[in-house]
């Protein structure tokens, strides 16, 4: 299915892999231009290249660590300067570290805020001005399914994940006469690294290994198997589309029916 997003940019943050990179992929096969960025530049490089090699296309690639308002700005800079404009956000970062609440320090605390919260706030105030101006944009924040039902031992993603819901509503009633959606994608348990890296947890935990830990997970889920990075992607890719111009101010599940709440 084509999404009439030929020409359009989209900057992807923390799309080097996992869920942020499906999405990257389908903003390119769309026929978008591309700006994909992460900490870590090796990822970054090996991104580029595939995306390059499949879709014919040149991604912009930056390092970008969301906890430095610096990197953020600077990356905000260099798709401007490549590109003109940024017609799609996609708002994506790596899950905070893990613990219950007893285990945690503040400086855990304002890291994850930086990270989780922070960072949309950021990029969303960057490029706003020229969506308002070109009266059409899409901001699409990843969260998780923490935001509908909280996950044990995720205090930190809990908690801010719920902020950038609660950022999202508010600001997509600001903006909606503009022609600018704002809406959220919540992950349910995703094939990706930070699912390996809370199963290998879990298993300590509870003397399994982290093979039973995943099973574990998916017997929990009604569709009874584990997501693929792809179907989020998929669904983000929806809410980018002239075809979602309608919907704003929501947060769809993507979790195979694992969250119990009808809301």
């Amino acid at each position: 299915m084509q999404f009439g997003l030929k020409g359009k940019t989209a900057l992807i943050t923390a799309s080097s892999k996992g869920i942020g990179r499906s999405v990257a992929e389908g903003f390119a096969s769309e026929g978008c231009n591309v700006a994909i960025c992460s900490r870590t530049r090796s990822d970054l490089l090996a991104t580029s290249k595939e995306l390059k090699d499949k879709y014919n296309i040149d991604p912009l690639w930056c390092v970008c660590d969301l906890n430095k308002s610096s990197d953020i700005e600077n990356t905000f800079k260099a798709v401007i300067n490549e590109f003109g404009s940024i017609d799609v956000l996609v708002n994506n970062c790596g899950g905070p570290v893990t613990g219950y609440f007893n285990n945690l320090e503040e400086e855990d605390w304002n890291y994850a805020f930086e990270q989780v919260l922070m960072s949309v706030v950021r990029f969303s105030k960057l490029v706003l001005p020229k969506m308002i101006k070109n009266e059409w944009g899409r901001i699409i924040n990843i969260t998780s399914i923490s935001v509908k039902q909280p996950v044990d031992k995720l205090m930190l993603s809990n908690s801010f994940r719920a902020g950038v819901t609660g950022f999202a509503k508010s600001l997509s009633n600001e903006v909606a006469r503009h022609k600018i959606t704002i809406n959220n994608v919540a992950p349910g348990f995703t094939l990706t690294n930070r699912l390996y890296e809370l199963a290998v947890e879990q298993a300590k935990d509870k003397g399994i290994s982290h093979e039973e830990a995943l099973a574990n997970m998916a017997k929990q889920i009604p569709i009874n198997r584990l997501s693929a990075p792809e179907e989020i992607a998929s669904v983000v890719l929806f809410l980018a589309s002239k075809q979602a111009s309608y919907v704003t101010g929501i947060t769809i599940q993507v979790d195979g029916g694992y969250t119990k709440s009808q809301y």
